[in-house]
């Protein structure tokens, strides 16, 4: 895989450093730049970034402005001290938020995560096509792989690309999760988030921020889909 280019906006000198240190211990990682503010990270942004890595309290532009206005980046990783702000991270195309103060430990767990996203990335093709009510094919690598639709526990979003969760196997689609939703295949599909989708008849229970499907996987609601699962209360 080929190394992945990342810039750190952290207005505190001392996790800026700490950062900084954590990333030059990971091969898989190049630093570009490590910056203060969002106005000096603007040279950089557009220099084929593949990652974010942010405080989201920062002077004259927040960490979530600036993700909100660099949405073509592939991935970001918040860092915080206030993890409450971790709900407000889950409505935008966030890989991971850490919070401080920052563990080597907890960083590379981050990393696991980065590699397992730009790996399936390399990987993954558009889907192919759909076989009768029950079945789809998609392609992996050079494979082609055969899907029950009834073996999907949900589907996640990784920005241009869905995850298909099944409990054997995670695959990796080049489609968005709106797109794959408009198709009558996954009718019985409901978007919970805008990272989530699960078919309702695995939701066991739900509360005011959560579901909880197939007993034992929790998934977030977002306050955007609440009334979609209105269906669960009658």
């Amino acid at each position: 895989m080929k190394k992945i280019r990342c810039i750190v906006i952290e207005d505190e000198e001392v996790d800026r450093l700490m950062l900084q240190h954590l990333i030059k211990q990971q091969n898989i990682l190049e630093l570009v730049a490590a910056v203060d503010s969002a106005e000096c990270a603007i040279p950089f942004l557009d220099n084929s970034i593949d990652l974010l890595i942010l405080d989201i309290d920062l002077p004259e532009k927040s960490g979530i402005e600036i993700r909100k206005n660099y949405p073509k980046i592939p991935a970001c990783v918040f860092v915080s001290s206030h993890p409450e702000y971790a709900v407000d991270t889950f409505e935008l195309d966030t890989l991971d938020f850490i919070s401080k103060p920052l563990k080597k430990e907890r960083f590379e767990y981050t990393i696991h995560k980065l590699i397992d996203f730009f790996s399936m990335k390399e990987k993954s093709e558009y889907f192919d096509i759909l076989t009768g009510s029950h079945f789809l094919k998609i392609k992996e690598g050079h494979n082609i792989v055969q899907i029950k639709i009834s073996d999907i526990i949900y589907l996640e979003a990784l920005k241009d690309y869905t995850r298909l969760i099944t409990a054997q196997k995670k695959h990796c689609v080049l489609s968005s999760i709106g797109q794959i939703l408009k198709d009558d295949h996954f009718s019985n599909f409901v978007r919970i988030h805008k990272s989530y989708a699960v078919p309702k008849h695995l939701i066991t229970r739900k509360n005011s921020y959560e579901v909880v499907i197939n007993s034992n996987i929790n998934l977030p609601i977002g306050r955007a889909y609440k009334d979609n699962l209105s269906f669960f209360d009658s």
